[in-house]
């Protein structure tokens, strides 16, 4: 079972949702669930962010595909159809979107992967697709997505329930900070594989995502042991 906030390597996201991500976007993979990957680095190409504390993120949609003769995709519209008519992946979520506010679909499940650095990925779990509208940027028309992060959700088998529990994501400048300060290595037993970023005092507790102190590094095996104690 996955688990947020684990850090995974490209070939394992890939494994896992059975397809080559090789596109940001990916709507309505084996039917009940899309997947999303996200970057909030400086050079990243599009302007994703955080809000409220973490619990929401604001994804940006995605350009036209840069062809030989074509203009430049930064400087047009993001699609919403193809030129075959089809709709784009932007078209896809929105379309998902503009169905679970009129009362006709439960919101798409969304996962959210996140590039931290190159090689290194952030699982930052399941999200609940809620708004999607378009803004001006730059001067041209472009998607924002809204997504609630959600805690659990993991079984997409099970239909989500009326009301499910909000989560915050540990920010990226954090993880990173974690990261280096951890030295990519689990801090109760040094292992370099299966890691998670963890909460020192969880939620429940008072805890919060916001400074570094608070998050630590461990492998599954003593991240599970903590979570066994807690409980």
């Amino acid at each position: 079972m996955s688990m947020a906030n684990e850090i995974i390597a490209y070939l394992d996201m890939c494994a896992r949702e059975k397809v080559s991500l090789q596109r940001g976007m990916n709507f309505g993979l084996g039917n009940n669930h899309s997947v999303i990957l996200m970057s909030l680095r400086t050079n990243a190409p599009y302007d994703d962010r955080l809000e409220e504390e973490g619990s929401v993120v604001i994804y940006e949609g995605h350009d036209a595909l840069r062809t030989k003769d074509g203009p430049n995709p930064k400087a047009v519209d993001q699609p919403e159809f193809s030129e075959n008519g089809r709709l784009t992946q932007n078209g896809l979520f929105h379309k998902a979107v503009q169905e679970f506010k009129a009362g006709r679909r439960s919101p798409e499940r969304v996962r959210i992967y996140e590039k931290l650095r190159q090689g290194i990925w952030s699982y930052n779990g399941v999200f609940h697709l809620i708004d999607s509208w378009r803004e001006i940027s730059n001067g041209r028309n472009v998607f924002k997505f809204r997504l609630a992060a959600v805690e659990g959700e993991e079984d997409f088998d099970v239909p989500p329930p009326r009301e499910s529990t909000r989560r915050r994501v540990i920010p990226t400048p954090i993880k990173l900070e974690v990261w280096k300060r951890d030295g990519g290595k689990c801090v109760m037993c040094g292992a370099t594989d299966e890691l998670h970023f963890d909460h020192v005092l969880p939620f429940s507790r008072g805890g919060t995502s916001m400074v570094s102190e608070n998050v630590q590094l461990l492998c599954a095996r003593h991240n599970l042991a903590k979570h066994d104690r807690i409980e």
